[in-house]
């Protein structure tokens, strides 16, 4: 792959989500889930990094069509896991 950006198009085709729109937007993607995933990773865990990105997603997924936009959906739900990884949150 040459840049991030064609990665995450790359996936989501791949994964037959590229309908998704915003979602899938590297624009959007990028810096959402690399901003929650390094908060994460040094307020956790390394190895909580990646799986908070994929718990992320199945959150969105199953609340998608619930409320909300499903993209201020994924910032409220990523921005809380970062707050939380940072001690801003208490559990």
């Amino acid at each position: 792959m040459s840049t991030l950006s064609d990665w995450i198009t790359e996936v989501a085709l791949e994964l037959g989500i590229e309908e998704l729109g915003e979602l899938v937007d590297p624009a959007v993607v990028e810096p959402l889930v690399l901003d929650m995933t390094r908060d994460v990773a040094h307020g956790v865990a390394r190895p909580a990094a990646p799986i908070s990105a994929y718990l992320l997603g199945l959150a969105v997924g199953r609340a998608a069509g619930a409320g909300p936009g499903e993209r201020e959906l994924a910032e409220g739900f990523a921005e809380r896991l970062a707050a939380r990884a940072r001690g801003d949150l208490s559990p």
